[in-house]
């Protein structure tokens, strides 16, 4: 087997460096002999490998289903789990963290064992084998074998798992008797701490991160910011381990045993009052005060003010545009049908142009006709049937559109966009071809 010395002497550096830290830490200037001989390099080593039986490398947790459960956690790598479209362990893929649980006073052991040479854990190259760390270790080969094989054994399963009475588990019926106790699988759900480390990182760096306070200091002033800016509203804090997070895992314990929960309660909706409509001459004043159709002229008026290159990157780009301001058309229709009753365009106060009344209050065709105003219902549903003020809703609808970019600073647009937008507003979901309603001449 070929030598390394000079990745031998880096490996013993490491190795070196760390124990003494560890001596410095613990002794504090105390020059007690025989304390200080415990971290001579050799018998330090020899400690660590007959201490790291006490503790054991896991993906999930037990004790963070109640400290006081007795059974297995697992390791359970994301790689070797199946993947499935909803986020979990599988999701972290190869960067993952590993908790350590056991007996804490070996913890130590496992901070050595993470000591990083040339980007790898001291622990990876021995799971590598690697003969250069293994000659590092000691110069007596058997000894160094064995403590290769002691530190490699963090990672254990035992052979047949066990559950606890403390744990959570869960009976599922397998067969096809459920009066039958051994037709049963006992299920227990595991605690996966390195999801939960994750997200706790992930969630840390949105409420303290230095660039997410960039991107918060922008978002309160109002002023532009290129990058993302992240907030999850409505955290829960589940607290493990109570006074002793280390008590459940070592994970844990630099979590400060916070462990977030993200809000999964169904939304509450807030209801929006019914658009005022009556008194008003024209719908389209009251799309106007959309925030999400305001937005949208925005974009559309600063794209074309850049004057783009004729390309087929800008026409898709606005006619993605151009279609989300035309479906704000029948999610307007939707809310004012939500809001107001069926009829509430007879009110001698209702304003609105033939077509937008036919357009929003569709549902009055299947009224019954009045008595005393027979004639005005029949003329109602006779010119929703006749299918014209689709056309004419569409056609406002142009002219609108061309006003507001009119309003942005465009004055060229006329016959041309108005027939574009007639064609892109899609009135009804109920049209036979929506998108090819013929639109009338421009106003």
């Amino acid at each position: 087997m070929q030598d390394h010395p000079d990745r031998v002497q880096a490996f013993t550096d490491v190795i070196a460096r760390f124990i003494n830290e560890r001596r410095e830490a613990k002794l504090k200037g105390d020059n007690d002999a025989a304390k200080a001989s415990r971290y001579e390099y050799a018998t330090w080593l020899a400690d660590a490998a007959r201490r790291v039986a006490q503790i054991q490398a896991v993906t999930h947790v037990l004790k963070a289903t109640h400290p006081d459960a007795r059974g297995s956690s697992l390791h359970a790598p994301p790689q070797s789990l199946p993947s499935h479209a909803e986020v979990g362990s599988h999701t972290l893929g190869a960067d993952f963290a590993e908790d350590i649980v056991g007996n804490a006073a070996a913890l130590d052991v496992f901070k050595f064992l993470k000591v990083e040479v040339d980007g790898r854990r001291l622990w990876d190259w021995m799971l590598d084998k690697d003969a250069d760390l293994q000659r590092a270790l000691s110069s007596d080969s058997e000894t160094a074998a064995e403590w290769m094989r002691a530190f490699t054994g963090l990672v254990r399963q035992d052979v047949q798992p066990i559950s606890h009475v403390l744990a959570k588990q869960v009976y599922w019926c397998v067969g096809n008797d459920p009066a039958d106790d051994a037709h049963y699988e006992l299920l227990q759900p595991l605690f996966s701490s390195s999801l939960a480390h994750a997200v706790h990182a992930n969630v840390s760096d949105a409420r303290f991160g230095e660039q997410n306070k960039v991107a918060r200091k922008a978002r309160r002033d109002r002023t532009p910011y290129e990058g993302l800016y992240r907030e999850y509203r409505d955290l829960v804090a589940r607290k493990l381990g109570g006074t002793k997070p280390q008590n459940v895992s070592q994970l844990n314990s630099e979590r400060g045993g916070v462990n977030y929960l993200l809000a999964s309660a169904p939304p509450h909706w807030q209801k929006e009052s019914s658009p005022k409509l009556l008194n008003t001459d024209s719908a389209l004043d009251r799309i106007a005060q959309l925030g999400s159709v305001r937005h949208l002229i925005r974009v559309l008026a600063d794209f074309l003010r850049s004057d783009p290159p004729r390309n087929e990157a800008t026409r898709e780009r606005r006619e993605t545009i151009e279609q989300a301001l035309g479906q704000e058309l029948p999610v307007f229709a939707a809310s004012v049908r939500a809001g107001l009753e069926p009829g509430w365009t007879r009110d001698p106060a209702c304003r609105l142009p033939r077509c937008e009344q036919l357009w929003l209050d569709a549902d009055r065709v299947e009224l019954p006709v009045r008595e005393d105003n027979a004639e005005a219902d029949q003329a109602f549903i006779d010119d929703y049937h006749r299918g014209d003020w689709r056309d004419e809703v569409a056609g406002r609808f142009a002219n609108w559109i061309n006003a507001r970019l009119r309003d942005a600073g465009l004055p060229a647009v006329g016959d041309a966009e108005y027939r574009h937008w007639a064609k892109q507003a899609v009135i009804e979901a109920q049209w036979p071809v929506p998108m090819q309603a013929r639109a009338g001449a421009p106003a």
